[in-house]
């Protein structure tokens, strides 16, 4: 593929962004892309060349995405938010798509990049404005298996059917929140107050607890070893509720299960997976937060997948 195509095939595949090549007349690059679900996984190769987003890129965007960068071949560079980085082989990067940012590798590189819903890493591990331009040891832990993973799925990626593609990217997106976690950069960067190391630890819990159903503002106040009208004070200076934050990572969890078209869970089991044990409760609340039904998510997610309805 020619440099006059590839600004076009890398924003469709991605987001909107300006391209500089190192070497437009020989420019070459090739990119295959493929739908994991609520991920999508691409694998590019190409000549060295300067991605830049800018601010204008992402003004009328509804949905914000994180790109996660996988280099395979050699060093690249990235610039947000004042912040630079590098990632080398056996790490990875990641960029968040809803601010400016510049990445460049100066020689022939292939790429393993996988985009992912900003609200999905927020629902498992909180804010996701500290992990930006944020690189990580991808050479030991969790965060070792996650790019073994991702590495191993984009070698058998073509085998794989629909339903065994949403289940994989699904391990993908829980493996890289998991990996992210364990990094002190990331658990440490917001703790600037006693009070706001109580809110992360109560949201945390929050998190990890979702599909119990006796989850209630008394109980995280309990576990977290603080007052139940101290508890709500911290989340109403954080402009929301515990019920209306429980229920929100619920309904994006719930969402999440239902974009997996060709499962054969019903929607009574996801809504009882996620902590919901009334079934007319949760069409109702799911329909109050996206505006369709569960079922319709469903059908339009196997409609996507171009699988047969049942």
């Amino acid at each position: 593929m020619f440099s006059q195509q590839w600004q076009s095939v890398v924003s469709d595949t991605f987001f909107p962004l300006d391209t500089n090549f190192i070497s437009r007349q020989n420019f070459e690059g090739e990119l295959d892309s493929w739908n994991l679900g609520i991920v999508d996984l691409s694998k590019m190769r190409c000549d060295g060349i300067l991605y830049k987003r800018h601010k204008r890129h992402f003004l009328d965007e509804m949905d914000s995405s994180l790109l996660i960068t996988l280099p395979r071949l050699g060093e690249v560079r990235f610039s947000q938010n004042r912040r630079k980085t590098t990632c080398s082989p056996g790490g990875f990067l990641v960029e968040r798509g809803d601010t400016p940012y510049e990445f460049w590798h100066e020689q022939t590189n292939e790429l393993l990049v996988l985009k992912v819903p900003t609200e999905s890493v927020q629902t498992r591990i909180g804010p996701t404005d500290r992990l930006g331009a944020l690189s990580f040891n991808g050479t030991q832990g969790v965060a070792g298996l996650f790019l073994d993973v991702v590495t191993t799925t984009a070698v058998h990626v073509e085998t794989l059917d629909e339903v065994a593609r949403s289940l994989a990217g699904m391990h993908i997106l829980d493996l890289l929140c998991l990996a992210i976690r364990s990094d002190d950069r990331v658990l440490d960067s917001n703790m600037s107050s006693i009070r706001s190391a109580h809110l992360h630890r109560a949201e945390q819990f929050i998190r990890n607890n979702l599909g119990d159903h006796s989850l209630s503002p008394s109980k995280v106040a309990e576990v977290c070893n603080v007052s139940l009208r101290y508890l709500q004070q911290l989340f109403l200076d954080a402009d929301k509720s515990i019920t209306g934050f429980i229920r929100e990572k619920r309904m994006i969890r719930s969402f999440e299960d239902l974009s997996v078209g060709g499962s054969a869970t019903t929607v009574a089991e996801i809504a009882q997976k996620w902590g919901f044990s009334d079934q007319p409760q949760f069409n109702k609340a799911y329909r109050a937060h996206f505006g369709c039904t569960p079922t319709d998510t469903r059908k339009a997610a196997r409609r996507d997948q171009q699988l047969p309805p049942t």
